[in-house]
């Protein structure tokens, strides 16, 4: 494609704290002599972009076009322009964003100091073809001119700040006189390669108004009753002069809104404070409106100041709730409030975490955390279409790969956050791998190989001297604590994540048939998990160094024990669960295959009990302390709250579409519209429900007890229904101890009702109820 390469720019100032500079208006005006025929738009902003012709906004969505490091990607759009195009006089109007080009909130991960740091720019080309045959083009240069907008301050992190007084009406009317208008200038860009962005654009999933006001310190504190990201539109009839300020939280207790988990004490700075807040100055002449549009905000509570008691109204302040735009491709119900709620907070910290790509948090940090994006690609691509902002993500991360071969654990990055070991770095294969199983997509794969092999050099270099790897974050946010200080050794961790990786390296380079990549990542693994049972087995008791839940699992889940050994081991670690009053012990790479482990092995009951109860530790407590989004860590009640909408605790989704319903996608990585139906029949459920879209169809599976629970005891006849769409084929099997009318407890997968009884003596009615 032939991109704009002429970036213009109102000035090589840019804004600080404490020396803020108005986001620029800049426009041209043009004349066509003859009607349009056609007319394409090519554009960038960075850091962001909104863009109008004759006074119509074209931009896509907020935070247009992508938030990318442009020394790697620079990101363009392309828009049809016809519709707002006519004969005559015509203008185009741009204005523009701070966005990564100046990210200085982030200043904790050192965007501050990014070498590409700079006032906004942009960079247009607008191509027409006219009727007879003409054809003119418009392309930013130094006839552009530019004015200060009434956005005085805007930032990512920080927020904006509008005066409306100075407001420019129909700025971007080709009748609007250019007094006080001056030339732009040319700038030099970034040095990142040029790129059509393919990302799903943001859009509003919901608009919401406040379930309650109430009247709190100097203000008024909206509450909207969930824990989500996007923006507020204000509107407001108010004097001439006010100003209004809203500050973002996430936290209220005991009568006091906190904003002190949205900080990092570590990180000493007076701009901390600055995180999510924003301010109107209002024109007073008739009702005004403003919504952000360079910024976006992680919240329940937006804090009100400035507006008098007859202001304070639901219609002030509608919560435009933000996400990817993404379908649904997949589900779960039960009869199960608890794990109801679940599924959705699940969703919802997966919408509020995905804007352009998957993010830790959305309000202190915003930051693409490879290692929270691993460990939540399977459950998000279970649910939601995300795959092609995983793609286009996938090529910031291969570009931020440094020449060594390793990976930062945040992309973008200025150059901050290497070293945070395998347990991040494996996004890298994890991406690939999840498109392949889910989506039946190679294509992705063949583009990272060259990556993905460059990476497994560096993983060979950084073993210590036992062949271990050990290096980096490791089981993070045990439950109990906030980061760090885990019972699961770092060797333990690393070297397991290693074989996973490495395993599923093997299993891309096979189908990619790269048979010299395919060996190496053999030979490796093979190396690798040689070490680990060497050293970190004790095969007297078949328990893994740390002695805790998260080691023994993820060696079984990871195939790091051998079959006849994992009897063994698997009762090891009920041993440890039990010890432990049946509540889970885990951080995030403990807690993303532990249930997976125990439904494999007969105790899904079990998992379903350590999920949904409601004592501490367990995700049913977060619900019974108040969460409506997935939080960041299990913390005691007592404990300081740290952010509470986060994705990577959020495979609980998968495993209740997977496990539970027991809709299994390609199980043998041969066919993404192979599924087997294998459901878990949980004896405290009187139902379960979940579908999913394959490549080539969807499948609706419902189990139900047609006798339902009494006196605690689970009924002995369940009607499976399933339903299918397309060419999907499979196979059904049922769980230990059940078998359909006809005596067999496997068939082929084909849509139907089916009555499953439970066998004479049934291991199922035998296990330990919870």
């Amino acid at each position: 494609m032939d991109f704009p390469q002429q970036f213009i720019s109102a000035s090589q100032e840019y804004a600080d704290y404490g020396h803020p500079v108005p986001a620029p208006y800049i426009r041209k005006k043009f004349t066509l002599l003859a009607e349009p025929q056609s007319a394409e738009l090519l554009i960038t902003g960075l850091g962001f972009y909104r863009v109008f012709l004759n006074g119509t906004e074209l931009t896509k969505s907020i935070l247009a076009p992508y938030i990318s490091n442009p020394d790697d990607i620079i990101y363009y759009d392309r828009y049809d322009a016809l519709p707002y195009l006519a004969k005559g006089e015509n203008c185009i109007g741009v204005i523009l964003g701070n966005g990564m080009q100046n990210a200085y909130g982030g200043f904790v991960w050192d965007f501050d100091k990014a070498r590409w740091r700079s006032a906004p720019m942009t960079t247009l080309r607008m191509d027409m073809e006219l009727a007879g045959g003409g054809r003119v083009s418009i392309e930013s240069d130094t006839s552009f001119l530019t004015h200060p907008s009434p956005l005085l301050e805007e930032e990512l992190r920080s927020g904006e700040c509008y005066d409306a007084r100075l407001r420019i009406d129909d700025w971007c009317s080709p009748s609007s006189p250019e007094d006080g208008w001056r030339p732009v200038v040319k700038v030099t860009p970034p040095r990142g390669s040029m790129r059509l962005c393919k990302a799903s654009p943001i859009r509003i999933y919901e608009k919401r108004r406040a379930v309650s006001i109430l009247p709190y310190e100097e203000g008024y504190l909206y509450d909207f009753g969930i824990d989500a990201a996007g923006v507020c539109e204000l509107k407001i009839s108010g004097r001439r002069g006010q100003k209004v300020q809203i500050s973002y939280a996430e936290w209220y207790h005991d009568g006091v809104l906190e904003k002190k988990n949205l900080m990092f004490p570590e990180y000493p700075s007076p701009h901390t404070a600055n995180v999510q807040n924003s301010c109107y100055v209002c024109r007073g002449d008739k009702e005004e409106s403003y919504m952000p549009f360079f910024t976006y905000y992680g919240f329940r509570y937006a804090y009100v100041t400035g507006i008098e008691k007859e202001q304070a109204v639901p219609e002030l302040l509608v919560f435009h709730v933000c996400g990817g735009d993404f379908r649904e491709n997949g589900n779960f119900s039960c009869s199960d409030e608890i794990a109801n709620e679940l599924q959705i907070m699940t969703r919802r910290a997966s919408i509020s975490n995905f804007f352009w790509f998957p993010t830790d948090c959305p309000h202190r940090e915003k930051n693409g955390w490879t290692g929270d994006a691993a460990l939540s690609a399977e459950h998000m691509l279970m649910n939601l279409t995300v795959e092609d902002s995983l793609r286009e993500w996938l090529h910031s991360i291969e570009e931020a790969q440094s020449p060594a071969g390793e990976f930062p654990g945040i992309v973008p990055t200025g150059g901050w956050g290497f070293g945070t070991g395998p347990a991040w770095d494996q996004i890298i294969a994890e991406i690939p791998f999840c498109l392949l199983k889910l989506r039946g997509d190679l294509d992705t794969a063949k583009e990272a190989a060259p990556f993905l092999f460059r990476y497994l050099f560096f993983l060979s270099g950084i073993r210590n001297e036992r062949g271990l790897v050990d290096t980096g974050l490791g089981d993070w946010c045990e439950t109990g604590k906030s980061g760090g200080g885990q019972k699961a050794p770092i060797e333990v961790t690393d070297t397991a994540v290693c074989v996973h990786l490495l395993e599923e390296a093997k299993i891309l380079f096979r189908r990619l048939h790269r048979e010299p990549e395919y060996r190496y990542a053999a030979a490796l693994r093979h190396e690798l998990k040689k070490a680990f049972r060497k050293y970190l087995i004790d095969f007297n008791t078949m328990t893994v160094a740390g002695s805790c839940q998260t080691s023994q699992a993820m060696a079984i889940h990871y195939g790091l024990f051998q079959k006849a050994e994992r009897p063994l081991a698997f009762s090891r670690l009920l041993e440890m669960i039990h010890q432990n009053g049946d509540h889970m012990n885990a951080g995030a790479l403990g807690l993303r295959i532990l249930f997976h482990v125990l439904s494999d092995y007969g105790q899904a009951d079990l998992a379903f009990h350590m999920i949904t109860r409601k004592d501490y530790p367990s995700y049913g407590n977060w619900i019974a302390r108040g969460a409506t989004s997935l939080w960041e860590d299990f913390l005691p009640p007592e404990a300081e709250v740290h952010s509470q909408n986060h994705h990577f605790f959020g495979d609980i989704s998968s495993w209740f579409i997977q496990a539970v319903a027991g809709i299994r996608p390609n199980p043998y990585l041969e066919d993404a519209d192979y599924i087997v139906v294998a459901p878990h029949f949980i004896q405290t459920l009187t139902y379960a429900e979940a579908f999913y879209k394959a490549p080539s169809g969807s499948i609706t599976v419902r189990w139900e007890r047609t006798d339902g629970i009494t006196d605690n005891a689970p009924g002995k006849k369940i009607t499976l229904t399933i339903q299918t769409t397309g060419s999907l084929i499979g196979t059904i099997c049922l769980p230990g101890g059940w078998e359909f009318a006809d005596g067999f407890c496997e068939k082929q997968l084909h849509p139907g009702i089916y009555t499953c009884k439970c066998k004479a003596c049934c291991p199922a009615l035998q296990t330990r109820k919870y």
